[in-house]
């Protein structure tokens, strides 16, 4: 897509964005700077690239699941400000 046909003013509607007319000028010619470096990228031969979404492996590091037996009833509710029937008493937010 060339740079003239790209509306400044219809992006930065999209974006909720209030631009002057200066603003929309530089913001012009800079997307059209990286449009044009966009077109450059294009010419490279990447025929041989295996497509990948990161440019290093990733490993999740969380641990695995494992049954472990939970606080008793008591501790968990000895900091609460309020109980009842062993249950946490919170105040009422939705009339």
């Amino acid at each position: 897509m060339a740079a003239a046909e790209i509306d400044v003013k219809y992006v930065a509607h999209l974006a909720r964005l209030h631009l002057t007319p200066e603003e929309e000028k530089k913001f012009g010619e800079q997307l059209s700077h990286v449009l044009g470096y966009v077109e450059k990228l294009r010419e490279l031969d990447v025929s041989g690239v295996e497509p990948t979404a990161h440019a290093i492996p990733l490993v999740n590091v969380t641990r695995a699941d494992a049954v472990r037996p939970s606080l008793p009833p008591e501790e968990v509710l000895r900091n609460a400000p309020a109980t009842a029937n062993g249950l946490f008493m919170v105040p009422k937010i939705v009339e």
